[in-house]
C-alpha cells in the first residue's frame, strides 16, 4: 500500500472512530439539540386562568430567559411599550441534551383579554405569540382532550395533535391523559412530541396528568418521575404534598379540572390516601357548574386483560356522590365510553355517575377488552376529542385523524341537580373492532375465534 492509500486508510479510520465516540456519547440525543434560540414553548395554567398564565421554554445551557408581554394589536409589535418578566431558570443535566428550562407567569392581566408574548434575552428571542385569558365568570367554551401519544410522534401522533387543532382552533386549552412519551428520559421524544405540537403548545395551554411510562427507576430503583415533568411544564401546585404538578386541579370558567396521579396512586399507599382525601376534599368543596377528572389509568378499563380495581374502589362511589361529569383517561390504547360496568343501551337516560372515557391518539394499538360498561368502543384508530362546554350541558366528539366523527354525546344537566345522558353515537358509523394487526400476526387461530365471538356478544348486546 502506497503512503497516499495509507493516509486516506488512516484518515477513514480516524473518522469512523470519530463517529462512533460521538454516537456513544450522544445517542439519540441529536436530532433536537438546544441552543440560544428559545424551542419547545408551551403554556401552562399555574394560577387563576382569568388573570395570569404560565410560559416554559428551553435554551442552550449558555442562555439565560426572560419574556416580553403586550396587550395583543393588529399593529407591528414594539417592545418598547411591553412588560418585560425575568424567567425562573433550572439546568436539567442529561448528558448531550443538557439545556436550561425557564418559566415566567404572567400576572395581573384582565380576563378574557388576548395578549401578545415573546420568550428569550437580550439577543435571541421567539416568534410574537398569542393567547386569550379565561374570563371571571362562566362562558361556553371548547376544549381537546387527547389520549396515550407515546410513540412516533413525529411519523404519526403528529397527525392528532395537528387535526385536532384544526377541527377546533380556538379550544382554550388541550388536555393530555398521560403517557406523551415512551422512554421517560429520552429527550428525543420529548423534542419529537415538542416539534409534532409546535407552535399549537405556545399558543393553546396544555394540561397534561402523567402516565407510567412519565416514570422511570431511579438510582434506587424506585420509580420517579422523569426529569423533563417540571422543567417543562409549569402546572399548579395546589395538590397534596410531594405531587406538585403531577395531582392538581385547574378552576376554568366555572369547571373544575382536577388531575388525579394514578401512577403514584399505584405505586404508593401513602400517595393513594392523600390523594383520596385530597380529591374528596375538592369535590366537596367545589363551586364550578361542572367536574372533569384526568387520570391516566382509567377507573373502567377498555383493553383486553386490564383491570385498575383500587382506583374504583377509590373512586367510582365518590364521583357519584360528588357530581362529577367526566373521567378522561388514557393507558389502555384503545377507545371506550360508557358510564357502569353493566351500561345500558339507550339513546337517552338518566346518570348518576360520570360518563368514563379511554382514548388513544397515537400509534400504539391494543387488543379491545369489549367489556360490559361499554357504550362505545374502537381498536386500532387513532382519535381526538373536541368537548363543548355551555351552561346547561356538555357536548362531547371523538373524531378519527382524518376528520370523521366517531362517537358522541352529550350530558344534559336538569333542575335539581339532576343529568341525563344523550347518546349521539353515528350509528351509520360502525365500530371500528378489527384486531390490531400485531395481534392478528401473534394470536392463534383459537384465540382469534374467542375474540371474535366475544366482539359478536357485545354487537348483540347494542341492537
Amino acid at each position: 500500500m502506497n503512503i497516499k492509500a495509507m493516509k486516506i486508510s488512516i484518515r477513514y479510520i480516524i473518522t469512523l472512530l470519530a463517529i462512533a465516540l460521538h454516537t456513544a456519547a450522544y445517542g439519540q440525543q441529536e436530532p433536537y439539540p438546544a441552543s440560544a434560540t428559545p424551542d419547545r414553548i408551551i403554556l401552562t395554567f399555574n394560577g387563576n386562568p382569568a388573570t395570569t398564565q404560565a410560559v416554559t421554554w428551553r435554551t442552550d445551557t449558555l442562555t439565560g430567559g426572560s419574556a416580553q408581554l403586550k396587550p395583543a394589536t393588529p399593529h407591528p409589535a414594539r417592545e418598547d411599550s411591553a412588560r418585560l418578566f425575568n424567567a425562573v431558570t433550572q439546568r436539567l443535566d442529561l448528558g448531550a441534551a443538557s439545556a436550561h428550562y425557564h418559566t415566567v407567569t404572567f400576572d395581573r392581566l384582565e380576563p378574557a383579554t388576548q395578549y401578545m408574548y415573546r420568550v428569550g434575552d437580550s439577543s435571541h428571542w421567539s416568534e410574537w405569540q398569542h393567547f386569550t385569558t379565561a374570563a371571571a365568570e362562566f362562558r361556553p367554551f371548547s376544549f381537546l382532550y387527547l389520549g396515550d401519544a407515546q410513540n412516533e410522534h413525529k411519523e404519526l401522533w403528529s397527525r392528532s395533535i395537528r387535526a385536532a387543532y384544526a377541527k377546533a382552533p380556538q379550544a382554550a386549552f388541550s388536555l393530555h391523559a398521560g403517557d406523551l412519551i415512551n422512554r421517560t428520559n429520552t429527550d428525543r421524544e420529548w423534542g419529537e412530541w415538542c416539534y409534532a405540537g409546535g407552535w399549537i403548545f405556545g399558543t393553546m395551554p396544555v394540561i397534561a396528568t402523567p402516565g407510567n411510562h412519565e416514570y422511570y427507576r431511579d438510582e434506587q430503583r424506585n420509580l420517579t418521575l422523569t426529569k423533563h415533568w417540571r422543567p417543562m411544564f409549569a402546572f399548579p401546585e395546589n395538590g397534596p404534598a410531594g405531587l406538585e404538578e403531577v395531582a392538581y386541579y385547574v378552576d376554568y370558567q366555572q369547571v373544575r379540572i382536577i388531575s388525579i396521579c394514578s401512577q403514584a396512586f399505584l405505586l404508593n399507599p401513602a400517595d393513594s390516601a392523600r390523594q383520596v382525601a385530597w380529591v374528596e376534599n375538592l369535590l366537596k368543596h367545589n363551586p364550578n357548574k361542572w367536574t372533569i377528572v384526568t387520570m391516566h389509568h382509567p377507573v373502567f378499563s377498555s383493553a383486553n386483560g386490564r383491570d385498575n380495581l383500587s382506583l374504583r374502589h377509590a373512586f367510582l362511589q365518590m364521583f357519584e356522590q360528588y357530581g362529577v361529569d367526566l373521567v378522561l383517561t388514557g393507558h389502555d390504547h384503545t377507545y371506550g365510553r360508557g358510564v357502569a360496568e353493566q351500561s345500558p343501551q339507550t339513546p337517552r337516560q338518566p346518570l348518576k355517575g360520570p360518563v368514563y372515557v379511554t382514548s388513544v391518539s397515537g400509534p400504539k394499538m391494543y387488543m379491545p377488552g369489549l367489556g360490559e360498561w361499554l357504550q362505545r368502543a374502537a381498536a386500532d384508530i387513532q382519535l381526538f376529542q373536541v368537548l363543548t362546554v355551555e351552561a346547561d350541558h356538555i357536548s362531547y366528539q371523538s373524531f378519527t385523524v382524518t376528520g370523521g366523527l366517531y362517537d358522541a354525546f352529550r350530558v344534559e344537566r336538569k333542575g335539581r341537580g339532576q343529568k341525563v345522558l344523550v347518546d349521539q353515537q353515528p350509528l351509520q358509523v360502525k365500530e371500528q373492532l378489527a384486531l390490531p394487526p400485531r395481534y392478528e400476526q401473534r394470536l392463534s387461530a383459537e384465540e382469534r375465534q374467542a375474540f371474535e365471538d366475544k366482539k359478536q356478544q357485545y354487537l348483540r348486546r347494542k341492537l
